[in-house]
């Protein structure tokens, strides 16, 4: 054993790569190794010195073990030192520019309005993507084989009872009913919803819904007037004018479309708005009695009004972006274009 121990001391001396001292861990620790194959002298040996022998064995198995890695050590520490020595850093280099990543900018509309609508007293409020066509259609007035059933192509998940939310406005159905026709209501729910629709730059099948609801008694036309002038302004400036035309919509009446005065012509007429100097963001309304009624509030007592708009659309119209998939395909190439330096 002593004899081994010291060939071994002697070999590593005369070394100074690693692949030298891979072959002489193998030569003596290896499983046909010098020192390995003395394990099997044991069997041989007198019952009383068997355990000596081992011991000692073990011992020298041992420190061969702590010299190899020590060897190994120092060679990789002198390959690191030579490294160092030939190659030079210059420190008053720049330093690699690392991307910086920034919030997606439908999801900042959606922070903005909430935080808007949150300081008018609204509350935020979420409900379930799956959801029930009782709350989808049949409570906003909208009954099986009604037509407007299809311009929204639902995605319906088992029969016609569960199906993918067209619209957030099942979440206005639940909040309603939990009010039980007692309570006030002030909400704003946004969320994704789904329709069958092929993609191109002005549509998508998933997409972003911002909707607001707000019942009470003594509520006007021209407290939704009031609030979408207010809404618009946050998000387009001051200097930007707000316009209802009649529209139709089976959970409103009456029913409108609301326009802004376009961003890029202000109002002049230009390609983007079609030469009309307008804009059309949101559709909404006064609830419907029916809705009322379905919920439990007596029409008579309460009213209420209801929008939404696509936050997706918000997005294009304030930052000037003219293809809704830039949203969701996440090409820093294109999303690297709308980043807000104030974010």
């Amino acid at each position: 054993m002593e004899n081994i121990l010291k060939e071994l001391k002697k070999e590593l001396a005369d070394i100074n790569d690693e692949q030298a001292l891979n072959e002489i861990r193998t030569k003596y620790l290896g499983k046909k190794g010098s020192i390995t194959l003395l394990s099997s002298k044991i069997k041989d040996l007198p019952n009383e010195e068997k355990k000596e022998f081992g011991a000692n064995l073990n011992k020298i198995k041992t420190e061969a073990t702590n010299l190899i890695d020590s060897k190994k050590a120092k060679i990789e520490k002198d390959i690191l030192d030579k490294k160092l020595e030939s190659e030079s850093i210059d420190i008053s280099l720049p330093s690699t520019k690392v991307p910086m990543g920034s919030p997606n900018i439908a999801g900042k509309v959606v922070e903005e309005i909430e935080e808007l609508l949150m300081s008018m007293g609204y509350d935020v409020v979420d409900g379930p993507e799956i959801e029930k066509d009782e709350y989808n259609f049949e409570m906003l007035n909208v009954p099986k084989g009604h037509p407007a059933r299809d311009s929204q192509d639902t995605f319906y998940v088992e029969g016609e009872e569960l199906l993918l939310r067209s619209q957030t406005s099942p979440v206005q159905i639940r909040t309603m009913l939990e009010g039980k026709g007692e309570k006030p209501i002030r909400i704003i729910c946004p969320g994704k919803t789904y329709r069958r629709d092929n993609d191109d730059a002005t549509h998508s099948h998933q997409f972003m819904q911002i909707e607001g609801l707000l019942i009470d008694k003594n509520v006007s036309l021209s407290d939704l007037k009031g609030t979408f002038d207010v809404i618009a302004k946050h998000l387009f400036g001051e200097d930007c004018e707000t316009r209802f035309r009649p529209s139709y919509y089976p959970f409103t009446e009456p029913s409108v479309e609301m326009d802004i005065t376009c961003h890029s012509c202000q109002g002049k007429g230009c390609p983007i708005c079609k030469n009309t100097g307008w804009i059309t963001i949101s559709g909404a309304g006064m609830v419907h009695s029916d809705v009322l009624k379905n919920c439990g509030y007596d029409p008579k007592e309460w009213q209420g009004f209801a929008f939404g708009f696509g936050a997706e659309r918000i997005a294009m119209v304030k930052y000037g972006i003219d293809d809704i998939r830039v949203f969701y395909t996440n090409d820093l190439r294109e999303m690297k274009n709308f980043d807000r330096k104030d974010d």
